[in-house]
């Protein structure tokens, strides 16, 4: 906890694209889709495309534009693509054995599989898939996914089959595509923790699916509808299918979408992620008051809410940290002596609009506590006579099994500090976060439900005992919205 170069952010694992587009070159489409998707994994990049008779693929380790090129676009010939960027939750994920989209056989055609999301009973089908006589070479989610979904559709002779099928054992949080040589498939998981829109082009061009409606606006995809919970589409030839394979459950969408994965111009399950985040910031300002003289917001995200928490409040609103955009993925290290003195890649404060003002500072989550420490000292040393931090969500107390880099309770620093404990350890003047309740009238609306067991201790589905015994440090328990799940039945 709170030590070493780990984020202060909950760090999601990736996002999805999917192009079918017949006529159209569906690689460089699926290139701009990514681009656009880039925000939500950095650590490798991947295309796959299908022509009609074969499917091939292109990944590495890197950002979309360090994995391809002109050269390399122009080998990836087809009209149905799938795309896929990756943020590796640990060391272990992030060989390029692990960069998707993971590629498998059913009988002699090749397909293709892309996953947004983790898998919670992976063990447990890894382990039963082998007794079958089914090898891997990774111990990624994907792979575990692609080899059940070939199995059951070499079973039924039918791929919408065999994806229902896996979807019946699988748990977790998902949002899946994949390619046959003449097909594109998309589907989410009953509880829709994961986000997925399907676009439709001009013209009857074709369709697109992308994890952030960002995705289908890049290559001028008009939103069509969400994929539903326990739903799985399939577009070829025909056009488009749309099938419930499983029946949905409670809605669980993951509420830090919202809060700090999305893009703010994108729009998930009917919710604009920059009205939300506005949103947040005013009721924050409202919880929270404090006298200062200007408000500035973490980039990116932190940004929509301090404007909500300048005009809620009257203080003039101010840019007073500067990103740089072209930081990327790099194997370059810094020296010693430039750690030494505070290498600075990604943030750096602005002394003109600090120097000598009482400062509101607004973010999106304090996680492990080591980069929020580390924007103070920066202000503090750009001139700011006065530091409130100003969160705009509830602390987060719980680890996360759907996706997100904070599997055990002891990286959390509101897990084992108190606020006042905080406060004094990132060296603020004040502290406040935004209350549970607060967060979700800002959100709601219309909304059915959302996963939000980060902060509450409440999950959709039931952890594996192994995962409960090193996840959680005692003390309060958690609850399980379900007492079983279906992936731990045999698959003989």
């Amino acid at each position: 906890m709170m030590t070493g170069d780990s984020p202060d952010h909950p760090q999601e694992a990736c996002a999805v694209l999917g192009i079918f587009a017949p006529g159209e070159d569906a690689a460089r489409m699926a290139y701009f889709g990514l681009y656009a998707l880039q925000h939500r994994g950095q650590e490798s990049a991947g295309i796959a495309v299908a022509d009609g008779t074969s499917v091939m693929a292109i990944k590495d380790k890197g950002q979309v534009t360090q994995v391809f090129s002109e050269s390399t676009l122009n080998s990836l010939d087809g009209h149905i693509a799938i795309g896929h960027t990756r943020y590796s939750a640990n060391d272990s994920s992030s060989s390029w054995e692990a960069t998707q989209p993971h590629l498998s056989t059913i009988d002699d055609e090749i397909v293709a599989l892309a996953l947004n999301g983790t898998l919670i009973n992976t063990n447990h089908l890894r382990s039963q898939l082998i007794k079958r006589g089914i090898s891997f070479r990774s111990a990624e989610d994907s792979e575990v996914a692609a080899k059940l979904i070939g199995d059951f559709t070499r079973e039924t002779q039918h791929m919408r089959e065999g994806i229902r099928k896996t979807m019946q054992l699988i748990e977790g949080a998902y949002a899946m595509v994949l390619i046959t040589p003449t097909a594109l498939y998309a589907f989410r998981d009953p509880n829709g923790i994961r986000p997925l829109s399907i676009g439709k082009l001009s013209d009857g061009r074709g369709w697109v699916v992308a994890s952030e409606t960002c995705g289908l606006d890049i290559v001028g995809a008009d939103f069509y509808r969400d994929v539903q919970p326990g739903e799985v589409i399939r577009i070829n030839e025909d056009g488009l299918v749309i099938e419930q394979a499983l029946p949905p459950r409670k809605r669980a969408f993951c509420l830090f979408e919202l809060v700090y994965f999305a893009r703010p111009d994108s729009v998930l399950d009917g919710m604009s992620v920059y009205i939300c985040r506005e949103a947040m910031g005013r009721q924050v300002c409202k919880e929270a008051p404090v006298e200062a003289d200007i408000v500035i917001g973490v980039p990116d995200s932190g940004v929509p809410s301090a404007i909500g928490y300048a005009r809620e409040s009257g203080i003039p609103y101010a840019e007073g940290i500067v990103k740089n955009r072209y930081v990327g993925r790099t194997f370059i290290q810094p020296t010693q002596a430039l750690r030494q003195r505070g290498i600075r890649l990604k943030l750096n404060p602005l002394p003109a609009a600090l120097q000598g003002k009482r400062v509101v500072v607004v973010d999106d989550s304090i996680v492990r506590g080591n980069t929020s420490k580390q924007l103070v000292k920066m202000l503090r040393e750009a001139g700011a006579t006065e530091v409130h931090m100003r969160i705009v969500s509830p602390p987060v107390v719980w680890p996360c099994f759907y996706g997100i880099a904070t599997d055990t309770q002891h990286q959390l620093i509101a897990a084992n500090l108190s606020l006042e404990q905080i406060a004094e350890y990132i060296d603020v003047d004040s502290l406040a976060y935004l209350s549970y309740e607060g967060l979700l009238s800002c959100c709601q609306a219309d909304h059915q439900g959302f996963c939000t067991a980060c902060f509450s201790g409440e999950y959709p589905a039931r952890i594996p005992k192994e995962m409960q015994q090193r996840a959680f440090c005692g003390g309060l328990e958690p609850k399980f919205w379900e007492e079983e799940y279906a992936g731990m039945a045999s698959l003989f």
